[in-house]
């Protein structure tokens, strides 16, 4: 068989067909439940016109409605797009356009905003509605135009056949695309090879060992292994939860699924579903996780939870010893990759306070001409990665020549992350290279000095920036957040705690304290957010 995402979950939901395999709210589906009613609704798209290499745009909350509308498409060989449910009508009609959506899967709630712009849409001619629970929010009447076809969800699955749609026969070549950015710029949609994304995000469906390389190897292995139960606190729409949820379905394991999140709610899910693995996103779900379990975990038994993972933002080391300090045995994986990789390798944040890359044969780091640095090398470079990456970003073959160069025959992907590389080859992650700044010619990175104040108990997030500065052409700035319930330490505390973990260079000249730091509901960083409030655009 070939390795077609599609293919593969069939084959794996084929081997364990009464395992559970969803859960969300009330809802539970098992393997076999879970493929016959995405088989239902791939019938109705393909019913619809909806034909293959087409885009669907899925504009949901988390839910059993998103998993079942990405492998949907995937069966016919369309492509699901991930909508940010927090964008603006600006960035969704940009993005419902540039991904040449010709249907849409949508929660009710958000449907006023597409029906808005859909007569601005040329090529959308179908929306498939997602009633919303009541307790989220009131129905709101809409009006879509005359060109857009629309039904609700569960009338769409009804009277569908529940076995596999047919269709012209899937290949490794199929593509799924990522839509990733939109904090530093409009959004990219990263195109896959279904093959390359199954080895590069997936590891190959095994996370613990070495890939499987066919589908009746990855059904086998599911079969034969222990289901691990994973709980996935980020929205789907973000490319660290869809990693985790096709690793946790494609290795036989149950996924549970919070539509929004909620720490507290995350500690009696863990006891009510026996959380094994939780995984995160950053901090900025990890710290009010952690706070959660000091000050409600005797309230819940969180005795099957092993390991904490996160993806897609970097954990600080003082919210892993925290987590590690509060239940005894937990094991941090903090992995690192991006949309335009996959999952590069893991990080560990050393005493010297260093984030440091576990190797892998595919991940180098480059200088300007390609060439993999000298270990114990000054030089700075950029991460990069070959083998199985991506195709490129899909309708833009400008930003696509800058990120997925090919060099002699060889695609890379070249991410923004600049590195060195110790004598011993491990390799030291500085930072984006975006975000670096430049203060008087020294070079610092965000995420050093983000590490830093994160150290401090009082600390509950921080973001840090460059500030024009007409003497250094930059200075360092930090928007922080402070934890409730704890004494608020003033700047100058701050700034002399920093000088313990980092150079006086690196300190924040410019500090402002916010009620609530910015970011995405996935946790990413809103750099241009903090950049307005240290130049006192907003607060």
């Amino acid at each position: 068989m070939t390795l077609n995402l599609a293919t593969l979950y069939e084959s794996v939901a084929a081997a364990i067909p009464d395992r559970l395999a969803l859960v969300c709210g009330d809802r539970r589906l098992s393997f076999s439940e879970l493929d016959e009613r995405a088989n239902a609704l791939a019938h109705h798209l393909k019913s619809a016109g909806v034909e293959p290499h087409q885009h669907v745009g899925l504009h949901m909350l988390n839910g059993v409605e998103f998993v079942e509308a990405l492998l949907a498409c995937l069966k016919i060989r369309a492509v699901p797009i991930n909508i940010n449910y927090r964008y603006t009508d600006h960035e969704l009609h940009y993005l419902y356009n540039d991904a040449d959506l010709v249907a849409i899967i949508i929660e009710q709630e958000f449907t006023p905003a597409a029906a808005g712009l859909a007569d601005r849409c040329p090529k959308l001619r179908h929306a498939v509605v997602v009633a919303s629970p009541a307790s989220d929010s009131a129905a709101t009447p809409v009006t879509w135009p005359d060109q857009v076809g629309v039904i609700g969800y569960d009338e769409a699955l009804a009277a569908q056949p529940a076995t596999a749609p047919m269709v012209a026969e899937r290949t490794a070549d199929d593509h799924y695309v990522l839509y990733t950015g939109g904090t530093t710029g409009m959004p990219k949609g990263v195109v896959w090879r279904h093959e390359d994304f199954y080895f590069a995000a997936l590891n190959g469906g095994n996370h613990y060992g070495p890939p499987h390389r066919t589908a009746e190897d990855l059904a086998a292995a599911a079969a034969g292994g222990a289901a691990l139960n994973y709980l996935i606190t980020a929205p789907l729409m973000h490319g660290a939860a869809s990693y985790t949820l096709f690793a946790s379905l494609l290795g036989g394991s149950p996924v549970i699924l919070m539509r929004r999140y909620d720490p507290v709610e995350t500690l009696r899910l863990i006891e009510k579903e026996r959380a094994i693995v939780v995984t995160v996103v950053g901090d900025a779900i990890a710290r009010p996780l952690v706070d959660a379990i000091r000050e409600h975990g005797a309230e819940y038994d969180l005795s099957s939870m092993k390991v904490l993972g996160s993806g897609g933002a970097l954990l600080s080391r003082s919210v892993q010893e925290e987590a590690v300090a509060l239940i005894p045995g937990l094991y941090i994986n903090d992995g690192f990759g991006a949309s335009e990789s996959g999952v590069d390798g893991k990080l560990q944040v050393g005493p010297d306070g260093l984030m440091r890359l576990a190797p892998n044969p595919r991940v180098a780091v480059i200088d300007e001409r390609f060439q993999p640095l000298t270990p114990g090398s000054p030089d700075i470079g950029l991460i990069a990665r070959t083998g199985h990456v991506p195709l490129g970003y899909y309708n833009d073959p400008e930003k696509t020549a800058r990120t997925f160069p090919v060099i002699d025959g060889v695609r890379w992907a070249v991410l923004g992350d600049m590195a060195r590389v110790e004598e011993d080859g491990s390799t030291i992650l500085l930072g984006r290279g975006s975000g670096c700044i430049n203060t008087g010619g020294e070079k610092v990175f965000p995420e050093e000095v983000e590490q830093a104040l994160k150290s401090h108990p009082a600390v509950m997030d921080v973001l840090v920036a460059g500030v024009p500065d007409t003497r250094f052409g930059e200075r360092v700035g930090a928007v922080v957040e402070m934890r409730d319930g704890v004494a608020a330490p003033d700047v100058e505390e701050l700034r002399a705690h920093c000088r313990t973990q980092i150079a006086g260079y690196k300190v924040p000249a410019s500090l402002v304290v916010v009620d609530h730091v910015v970011r995405s509901p996935s946790g990413k960083a809103d750099y241009r957010w903090a950049k307005r409030v240290l130049s006192g655009e907003t607060n």
